[in-house]
């Protein structure tokens, strides 16, 4: 009788004890336990356990690859309206799944509602190769993101989470991934509290249902499951000014796992303080260009023949400041005949005196390259309080190859600072090809992103035009007058850095 009055009186204890502050036994060959509670206003961690262990994250990864697909829709890369053709890949995904067929179309809003609320892996695979052209560059830009993000324990190596070798995440990974989810995009975040929602082929129910209809104020955010991870939840609810984030990893059960996020999120609520200053999260800031950087374009210039060969010296670079305005107003300027085509580029408007061009030291030129020269001129005498403006220009050439002299385009508020550029269109043969980068939703946005696009790959691009189409879907983004082989390989430069590219063949 002593023995059995001392085990429950143990028992007891252990149950005073988990009343205080929850404890999570697993059993045995279960997945390993995880779990972090937050403050979601400041970010305070108000309980932690195995928060930094590896584990497998499931479905959960879903979170980053909805995540992508908000910040791709709010820079113009894609439209929620637009169409996605599914590929046979997406469709081989295994359940869970929305059960779409290879050479199907949908629109890309019913795919991020699949994937948020019925977690549908064919639906994940066909948004990531939607915004990235295929699963891998997407998976490498899934990777960036959680490093700008801070997730430093987080590998990726699927847009779905299914198992695979090395795909690993941590509790506070996740944690950190969700508060990013409310705060950077408050206007999708309802997504994740739809119990059911239409997903274009059928109405789907939210796998983390129960706890949002059983939990006073559930509203979001991810479930995921399998095998190796365990039932995995990210979870966050908001009672008055507070709102908890808790995140738990290796569940044995949905029910066992709601039963512990509940536990957690009460323990928050007791813990956290009534009032405390709002600090939101930063957004990450890959991929931008800093507001206060005036961007460069770097001109090459051609060599000057000469009566004997000479060796030639270090080549040197010219260089144009532009500010800060070329983002925001893009004027065409250039054009030039080429035999039977006419190519127009884009130039932009001078707000600020630019430091005058240095002369440029000659660069070597192929033996095929007709020969070209170059000669600096400068414009008669100013009044003397205006400086002298220098312009570079070839030579004069056949009158089918003669270079174009761009004027720039004068708008209200512009400062004429009096530079003239020169810009010289290739007229070699076969150069009808081109690539795309991408539509966006204006005008500006689309000569935004092939300034930039130009700007990181000038070896590959300062051949091509920068070309906006405007079509019924948006603001197609061009690159023009390039050949196949620099069209080729511009693409793989830019699909190996996770960006959109497609081919333009010749009409």
């Amino acid at each position: 009788m002593e023995r059995i009055g001392r085990a429950f009186r143990y028992v007891m204890l252990c149950a005073v004890l988990g009343a205080v502050s929850p404890v999570w036994i697993p059993m045995a060959g279960a997945a390993p336990y995880a779990a972090v509670v937050i403050d979601a206003r400041d970010g305070k961690v108000l309980h932690a356990r195995n928060a930094d262990t590896r584990l497998h994250p499931a479905s959960l990864t879903k979170m980053m690859t909805l995540y992508i697909a908000f910040e791709a829709v709010e820079h113009g890369e894609i439209s929620l309206n637009d169409t996605v053709k599914i590929s046979s890949y997406a469709a081989s995904k295994p359940p869970s799944k929305l059960g779409l067929r290879a050479g199907q179309r949908i629109k890309l809003r019913y795919l991020i509602r699949a994937a948020a609320v019925k977690s549908a892996n064919d639906a994940a695979t066909a948004i990531a190769e939607a915004i990235s052209g295929s699963e891998a560059a997407f998976v490498r830009r899934m990777n960036r993101t959680a490093r700008a993000l801070g997730m430093d324990r987080t590998t990726f190596k699927n847009p779905h989470g299914l198992t695979q070798s090395g795909h690993l995440s941590t509790a506070r990974d996740m944690t950190t991934l969700g508060r990013h989810l409310f705060y950077d995009y408050p206007d999708y975040y309802n997504l994740f509290s739809r119990i059911k929602t239409d997903a274009g082929v059928r109405t789907v129910n939210n796998t983390n249902r129960r706890l949002l209809s059983s939990y006073r104020g559930a509203d979001g955010i991810k479930t995921g499951y399998t095998q190796a991870a365990g039932f995995n939840l990210v979870a966050s609810a908001e009672r008055g000014n507070e709102r908890i984030i808790a995140t738990v990893f290796g569940g044995r059960s949905t029910v066992t796992r709601n039963a512990r996020v509940a536990e957690l999120l009460d323990m928050g609520f007791s813990r956290a303080p009534s009032r405390v200053a709002l600090r939101k999260p930063a957004r990450p800031a890959y991929g931008r260009v800093a507001a206060a950087a005036a961007p460069k374009i770097v001109a090459a210039v051609g060599r000057s023949p000469r009566p004997s060969p000479r060796p030639s010296p270090r080549p040197t670079r010219v260089e144009e400041h532009l500010p800060e305005t070329l983002l925001a107003s893009i004027a065409e300027g250039a054009s030039r005949a080429v035999a039977d085509t006419q190519a127009r580029m884009t130039l932009a408007n001078l707000a600020a005196t630019p430091p005058a061009p240095r002369p440029a030291a000659a660069l070597p030129v192929a033996e095929t390259a007709p020969p070209e020269s170059t000669e600096v001129r400068t414009k008669p005498s100013a009044p003397p309080q205006t400086a002298p403006v220098t312009r570079i220009a070839p030579r004069p050439r056949p009158e089918a190859e003669r270079l174009a002299e761009a004027t720039p385009v004068h708008q209200a508020g512009a400062v004429d600072t009096g530079q003239e550029i020169v810009t010289r269109l290739s007229s070699s043969s076969g150069r009808h090809w081109g690539i795309n980068v991408g539509r966006y939703t204006s005008r500006y946005k689309a000569e935004r992103v092939l300034l930039q696009t130009a700007l990181s790959e000038i070896g590959t691009l300062d051949q091509a035009l920068r070309k906006v189409v405007q079509n019924p879907r948006g603001f197609e983004a061009n690159f023009v007058g390039m050949t196949e082989g620099e069209a080729q390989q511009a693409c793989n430069r830019l699909k190996a850095r996770g960006e959109r590219c497609n081919l333009l063949s010749p009409s």
